[in-house]
């Protein structure tokens, strides 16, 4: 038995066991923090970063490099089309693998690069959340970038995108110098090969035993992280091993973890470890509201960039219950996302994957999530982009706005940062993993560096 880790990125894991003469990939997450080294790809044109200077490394003159690096903020980026970081491709052989297990939506990420002109014959096993929420999470990034370059954004180093640049890391300022394996990273996929990685993807429930080429069978158990979200628990005649990912002992909307599943393992592979005895969700949520409620009432408005599912549906439902109660129940609440209509849909009919309590509203009935109710008393609006019609008609300040994408590189919140950032009044909340690095994330917008830093009040969970 043989364990191979593919990703230098925690939160994002991707593994591959040798078991029983079989290869296993347990999850498969793409990292996204290559695109924190790339200019943003606004929705609509930035006259502030269409006017960026030039970089050009000390005693360099490189025709090649010519306009693929731009300065900003005491800081060098590539401008160019965004780059992922994928699992390593050189350790195992993606062809030869024989079986893809999905824990959740959020390590699904890389199917694409695993599956498509790899070779790859095996099978992919994954929950119905984790296959349509994972879908809903490729198709808005898919988008959100094609809609970036509609716009004008990147393209440094003519239409190829900038490449150069990788050749030269050792005469570039950090953090760019820094930057791991940047010839590996690589372009988002193209929308037909997320469709056929996606059709290879077989749907399992929670408990169901699946036989792997008779070798061994694969069970996912609930993890209690998010929809559908499950750990793996393999057995052959005589051994056991647990899988377990993305996990939580909390009570939130998705079903609760299954401990007594993992009991009993010779072998446990954990994976996506969180500080959470440090860091209290529950604690965190009141932050985020206590500071959305104080920048309301400011006259301010409050952006979340986030996915367009998961935490969302936790925060829609404390903070327009936490806003009711402060009296602040006439403040209206967007969702912008290419998929946030189906995503605010999907996630109400899915009962068999919720919690206990959230179950019980179903034969009330009730929606399990009272997002939906939002909806039809109009305090909560979704829209494909900011220029939608019907969007623009009904904005109005002050407003708290969901939209993505969280790495503020591409997607409606690069526009809405930039119209608001010289407004001390209004604040960003980070949730999730780009709450420990804002940092990072804000670099490109620290433009007026003084307002910047009072604009934005950073919480998160």
């Amino acid at each position: 038995m043989k364990l191979y880790c593919l990703s230098s990125d925690a939160a994002k894991p991707c593994f591959v066991l040798s078991f029983k003469e079989l290869l296993i990939m347990l999850d498969c997450g793409l990292s996204a923090h290559s695109v924190l080294n790339f200019l943003p790809l606004p929705p609509v044109p930035s006259t502030r970063l269409a006017s960026l200077p030039n970089y050009t490394p000390p005693h360099i003159n490189d025709p090649l490099l010519e306009g693929e690096l731009k300065e900003c903020c005491g800081r060098v980026f590539v401008d160019s089309i965004p780059e992922f970081c994928p699992p390593l491709d050189k350790v195992v052989d993606f062809s030869q693998l024989d079986v893809i297990l999905i824990s959740n939506y959020t390590c699904m990420m890389a199917l694409p690069f695993i599956t498509e002109d790899t070779g790859f014959k095996g099978q992919v096993y994954a929950t119905e959340p984790t296959l349509q929420i994972g879908r809903f999470y490729l198709e808005e990034l898919a988008e959100w970038v094609s809609a970036g370059l509609g716009a004008g954004g990147g393209g440094g180093g003519g239409g190829g995108g900038a490449r150069r640049w990788k050749e030269l890391l050792h005469v570039l300022p950090a953090p760019l110098a820094l930057a791991a394996r940047p010839r590996a990273w690589r372009r988002l996929f193209a929308p037909a090969a997320v469709a056929r990685s996606l059709a290879r993807v077989r749907v399992v429930g929670y408990d169901e035993r699946v036989d792997v080429y008779g070798a061994l069978s694969a069970t996912a158990v609930s993890s209690g992280f998010c929809l559908g979200s499950a750990n793996w628990v393999l057995r052959s005649a005589h051994e056991k091993v647990a899988y377990v990912s993305g996990s939580s002992t909390l009570t939130t909307h998705p079903r609760p973890i299954n401990q007594a599943a993992l009991r009993g393992a010779d072998l446990l592979v954990l994976a996506a470890l969180t500080q959470t005895p440090a860091h209290n969700p529950d604690h965190m949520l009141g932050d985020l509201c206590v500071h959305a409620t104080l920048t309301l009432r400011g006259g301010g408005c409050v952006l979340c960039p986030v996915y367009p599912s998961g935490v969302l549906y936790d925060l829609l439902e404390c903070l327009s219950a936490h806003l009711d109660g402060a009296g602040l129940a006439h403040v209206p609440l967007y969702v912008v996302s290419p998929v946030a209509d189906s995503s605010l849909a999907y996630s109400n009919i899915l009962a068999e994957w919720v919690s206990i309590g959230k179950q019980a509203r179903v034969y009330l009935p009730e929606e399990p999530f009272p997002h939906a109710a939002l909806v039809r008393s109009g305090r909560l609006k979704h829209a494909r982009n900011l220029h939608d019609d019907a969007f623009s008609a009904d904005f109005r300040q002050p407003c708290v706005v969901f939209c993505g994408h969280p790495s503020l590189r591409f997607g409606a919140a690069v526009h809405l940062v930039e119209l608001w950032a010289n407004n001390p009044a209004h604040a960003i909340i980070f949730t999730g993993e780009t709450r420990s690095g804002f940092a990072a994330y804000l670099s490109i917008y620290e433009h007026t560096a003084d307002a910047m830093l009072e604009a934005f009040e950073v919480s998160g969970m």
